[in-house]
């Protein structure tokens, strides 16, 4: 089995799938009826937990525990994706938002990933942790119709700390690298850009708080504001009745209203 190359054959037939499938998630989600969308999430909560642990098991070695355990944010990225997806959670939305729509975008666009290439467990366990939790990002917002708040900026600002502050003291304990805090990726990635450590942690940061907070703020402007999700309500709610996830503001949802940008 050959050796994965970053965009080589297999790398960009993934990119491939995962826009193609982003873009046609939307219309798709939008002309789809309520029990379907509904369906549809479901299904694919399902996917990404069934997944992810599936592999976070077959991956852990008992002799590097400290090297092994799910402490990467992708780790943690599509057990949120899928609780947004199932519980319609706003908190668990916005998280899945800012994390997948840029974290795992870039981690897919230079994949920090070694080993054996398509079809190797490894291979398909990374890329399918990282493509759902984006296409769960796409059908919430743009098909959906869910939103991210500021309040959502700052809860996962500081969920990424706290994450930040379990696996650090992992690192200096047991010589792992989760989150690359103590160094970067042996592969090429845009860590290289930022200097020498720990100078590229600071950069990081401030890069990742002013991108999060550009695609936060077109949504809180009077054209994006939110207007509550598109589909009906979940089960258990007649229609019309509106979702308590989509916060105090929001106004009874439809399942075809129109486009909030």
């Amino acid at each position: 089995m050959s050796t994965f190359v970053p965009w080589g054959t297999s790398h960009v037939v993934v990119v491939i799938i995962t826009v193609v499938g982003a873009v046609a998630l939307v219309p798709l989600t939008r002309r789809a009826s309520a029990p379907v969308v509904g369906t549809a999430e479901r299904t694919l909560a399902v996917l990404l937990v069934l997944t992810t642990l599936a592999y976070q098991v077959y991956a852990f070695e008992p002799g590097r525990a400290g090297q092994t355990l799910p402490l990467w944010l992708s780790d943690l990225v599509p057990y949120v994706a899928a609780y947004a997806l199932w519980s319609g959670r706003q908190w668990a939305y916005g998280m899945t938002y800012y994390w997948a729509l840029t974290l795992t975008v870039q981690a897919i666009a230079t994949p920090a990933l070694g080993g054996p290439d398509f079809p190797a467990p490894s291979f398909l366990a990374f890329f399918t942790a990282h493509v759902l939790p984006i296409w769960a990002a796409v059908l919430l917002t743009w098909g959906v119709g869910r939103r991210p708040t500021w309040a959502d900026y700052g809860r996962t600002v500081a969920a990424t700390l706290l994450w930040a502050a379990v696996a650090q003291p992992v690192n200096l304990l047991t010589g792992a690298n989760y989150g690359y805090l103590d160094r970067k990726p042996d592969a090429a990635s845009i860590l290289d850009l930022f200097g020498p450590y720990p100078v590229y942690l600071l950069v990081e940061a401030v890069v990742v708080l002013v991108v999060w907070a550009l695609i936060t703020w077109p949504w809180t402007t009077g054209n994006g504001r939110s207007s509550g999700p598109r589909r009906a309500a979940r089960a258990g709610s007649a229609p019309g009745t509106p979702d308590p996830a989509a916060g105090p503001t929001a106004s009874p949802p439809s399942p075809h209203g129109d486009r909030a940008e």
